[in-house]
């Protein structure tokens, strides 16, 4: 990674841009991109900047939520090392592909294309928990496994089956495919640290002012998510959450209580801190 590069525009017609990060901080790079989404958005009504050569860029509602806040909807794909084997495949094509959407209102959507991200099987090993949920992951051969370390080194099963395996692909077309960026099997991640990641980022924005008042769609949102909120709790359950609610519950108790980290995790960051001669707060 090179962390002195702010990337660069590729070419810029009408609505569209294609940027290249150069092997950039993705966080960088997806602040540029959106940048450009926003501007481009508020000019032509929509806009879609595609990226190649980038890195992780941390959590794609973070990216999406930028498009919201200058009042339009934001959508963002990003496409990740190939851990995640297609439809009744035995090894990883594509990645975990998360896509996030935003939109002025209580509604936000951040999800990947697995069943659960990677980062739940990685919490899981780095806090020696030995076994996770069924329908997380397969082994190394392509066989459903809950043993922990066995899905550490193995593979993440598509969200729902062959739709999952859909889904992945639209990302992956979106982002490496259109972008001219590496391919699936050409990009990296957590298990190649020393290799750049060459991951690809897709970024839309739709100029909600082009169709009505903000206020008015804004209504519109809330109106529709109180329609799904206020649907009778099935058996089990006390009330009926949408996209987002729980990201907001659990921001406001971190907020007041701070954010609990798991022994493997804290142990995990004090060595990187030691690493960079950073002193690790007692």
């Amino acid at each position: 990674m090179d962390p002195h590069t702010g990337g660069r525009v590729i070419s810029e017609s009408g609505s569209c841009l294609l940027f290249d990060g150069q092997n950039g901080i993705g966080q960088w790079i997806a602040e540029t991109c959106c940048g450009h989404a926003v501007r481009i958005a508020a000019k032509q009504g929509m806009a879609l900047v595609v990226a190649r050569e980038s890195n992780h860029f941390g959590s794609a509602a973070w990216w999406a939520r930028k498009m919201r806040a200058a009042g339009q909807i934001g959508i963002v794909f990003c496409n990740a090392s190939p851990i995640v084997p297609p439809w009744q495949g035995k090894q990883g094509r594509v990645g975990t592909n998360p896509i996030s959407m935003s939109v002025p209102g209580p509604w936000l959507l951040d999800m990947a294309t697995t069943t659960v991200a990677a980062g739940r099987v990685f919490k899981a090993f780095l806090n020696e928990q030995p076994e996770i949920p069924a329908g997380w992951a397969f082994n190394s051969e392509g066989v459903p496994t809950t043993d922990t370390a066995e899905a550490y080194q193995g593979m993440l099963m598509p969200l729902g089956g062959y739709k999952g395996s859909g889904l992945g692909m639209m990302v992956e077309i979106l982002c490496s495919v259109l972008s001219g960026g590496a391919m699936p099997d050409q990009v990296t991640g957590i298990r190649s640290p020393n290799e750049a990641a060459r991951v690809s980022q897709a970024y839309i924005a739709i100029d909600v002012a082009r169709f009505m008042p903000v206020e008015e769609f804004t209504a519109r949102i809330e109106n529709l998510v109180n329609l799904i909120k206020t649907t009778p709790p099935a058996p089990g359950y006390d009330e009926v959450l949408v996209a987002g609610d729980p990201e907001w519950r659990t921001e406001a108790e971190r907020l007041k209580h701070g954010i609990p980290l798991a022994e493997g995790n804290w142990e995990a960051l004090c060595k990187v801190a030691a690493r960079v001669n950073v002193a690790a707060p007692l």
